[in-house]
C-alpha cells in the first residue's frame, strides 16, 4: 500500500474543511506556494473575533481591548510552541506582514549593528529575492555609514540545487558574521538541508532562515535546526494575508528589537494565525508533508518521461521510487516548445490554477519563466492525474 492509499481517508476529511475548494470541484488550485487556501476553522475564528471582541491591542483597559491583547500574546506563545522553541524564556516572537518584511526587519534592525568594516555575510543568490535583497540593502546602508562589508554567495551543488556544505565550509572565515538560508526552495521544491549549514559554519555564526515554504507544509523544529531567526508568512500557512511571524532566538548576538514604533498590529490576521497553527497541528505537519511529497512524486514520475517537458531542479529525484530526498510539494517545469506563460493560460482554461512566471527568484536564479505546480493537503490524486492527462496532449 502506498502513502497515497494509506492517507486517502485522512485527506478526504482534510479537503472537506476548505469551503472554497468544496464549492469549486471543477477547479484545481495548484498555487499553494503563493498562498494557501483557508480551512473553515480559520474563517470561523476570524469571524468570531471581529463580531465578538474586535479592539486594539495594548491600548485600552476595557474587556474587548484586554481580550485582544491576550490574543496577541497567546499567539506569540503559539508560534513558539509550533516551531519547537527550545528556550522560550530567551526567545521572542514578533508579528510582521509576511516573510519579506520579517527578513527586512532582521536586515534593517539587527544585522547592521553586528557588522564592522571588512566583515562578511553569506546569503543565497538563487533563492527568493526576499532572501537576497534585504541583505544587499543592509550592505548599502552600511556603506553610506562608511562601513564596507562583503556579501558572498551561499554555494549550491551543481545538478541538485541544494546548498553545498563542503563549499560553504571552505568559504567561512574569521570575518564571517552572518548566514541567510532557505528551508524549502520555492522553485525547485527541495528541502535545502539547513542542518548541514550549522555544521559547516560552526557554532557561533548567526543563521537566519526563510521558512515561508516550510511552515505549514512540513514539521519545523528550530531547536534541531539550531538557527537564530525563523521568518514565515501566515498566508502560506492557512492564515490570512498580511500577517506572519519572526522568531528570534536571541542566543548569538544581542536581543532582536524591532526598530521604531510598530503601530497597530494586524489583530484579525493574528487571530487567523492562531487558528491556522491549531488547525495545522491537528492535521499533522508530518502527514501533510507525506501527502504532498507523494503527490509531487506522482507528478514528476510521469512528467519526466514526456519528451516535451523539462523539470527544474534535481533530476535524479524525479522517479517515484527514487531513494533521494523528493520534492516538498513543489514541481516547476517548462515545455520545450510552448512558452510558460502560454502554457499557464492553457492550463487555466482546463481548470488548473498554476503560477507561470519567473517566481521572484534572485539574481543567480532561472532567467526564463516556468510553470510551477505547488500542492497542499487539499489536493487530490485525481487532480494530479487530470493535470498529467492534459499535459500529455501538448
Amino acid at each position: 500500500m502506498t502513502v497515497l492509499d494509506e492517507l486517502a481517508h485522512w485527506q478526504r476529511g482534510i479537503r472537506a474543511q476548505f469551503p472554497i475548494i468544496v464549492a469549486n470541484p471543477e477547479q484545481a488550485y495548484l498555487d499553494s506556494a503563493a498562498t494557501s487556501q483557508k480551512p473553515q476553522a480559520v474563517l470561523d475564528a476570524v469571524h468570531a473575533y471581529l463580531t465578538t471582541g474586535n479592539a486594539n491591542a495594548g491600548r485600552g483597559s476595557y474587556p474587548w481591548a484586554n481580550a485582544t491583547t491576550a490574543l496577541v500574546e497567546r499567539t506569540r506563545q503559539r508560534v513558539a510552541d509550533f516551531l519547537g522553541d527550545p528556550d522560550p524564556g530567551r526567545s521572542g516572537v514578533h508579528f510582521v506582514s509576511g516573510a519579506t518584511e520579517g527578513l527586512r526587519a532582521v536586515a534593517r534592525d539587527w544585522l547592521p549593528g553586528q557588522l564592522g568594516d571588512g566583515d562578511e555575510i553569506i546569503v543565497p543568490f538563487a533563492d527568493h529575492q526576499a532572501n537576497l535583497l534585504p541583505w544587499l540593502e543592509a550592505q548599502e546602508l552600511l556603506a553610506r555609514q562608511g562601513v564596507r562589508i562583503v556579501v558572498r554567495e551561499l554555494p549550491y551543488q551543481s545538478g541538485s540545487q541544494d546548498y553545498d556544505p563542503v563549499a560553504l565550509a571552505e568559504l567561512v572565515g574569521e570575518r564571517t558574521a552572518f548566514v541567510a538560508a532557505t528551508q524549502v526552495h520555492h522553485v525547485y521544491g527541495g528541502n535545502m538541508n539547513v542542518h548541514r549549514i550549522r555544521a559547516a559554519v560552526g557554532p557561533s555564526v548567526p543563521i537566519c532562515l526563510d521558512a515561508a515554504q516550510s511552515v505549514g507544509h512540513l514539521p519545523v523544529d528550530v531547536g534541531a535546526l539550531d538557527v537564530d531567526f525563523v521568518v514565515f508568512s501566515g498566508h502560506k500557512a492557512m492564515a490570512l494575508p498580511g500577517t506572519g511571524a519572526l522568531w528570534a532566538r536571541n542566543l548569538r548576538g544581542p536581543r532582536f528589537t524591532p526598530g521604531g514604533w510598530t503601530g497597530t498590529p494586524n489583530t484579525s490576521g493574528i487571530a487567523s494565525l492562531a487558528a491556522a497553527l491549531d488547525w495545522l497541528a491537528a492535521a499533522g505537519p508530518a502527514r501533510i508533508e507525506q501527502w504532498t511529497v507523494a503527490l509531487a512524486a506522482r507528478l514528476t514520475d510521469t512528467l519526466r518521461r514526456l519528451d516535451g517537458y523539462r523539470i527544474l531542479g534535481c533530476q535524479p529525484s524525479l522517479a517515484a521510487d527514487s531513494t533521494l530526498q523528493q520534492r516538498a510539494g513543489i514541481v516547476t517545469f517548462r515545455h520545450r516548445e510552448i512558452g510558460s506563460n502560454d502554457l499557464g493560460f492553457i492550463l487555466a482554461s482546463h481548470g488548473f490554477m498554476v503560477r507561470s512566471d519567473g517566481h521572484c527568484q534572485g539574481r543567480a536564479g532561472e532567467r526564463d519563466s516556468s510553470v510551477r505546480v505547488s500542492l497542499h493537503a487539499y489536493n487530490t490524486v485525481a487532480e494530479v492525474d487530470r493535470l498529467l492527462a492534459v499535459l500529455e496532449t501538448m
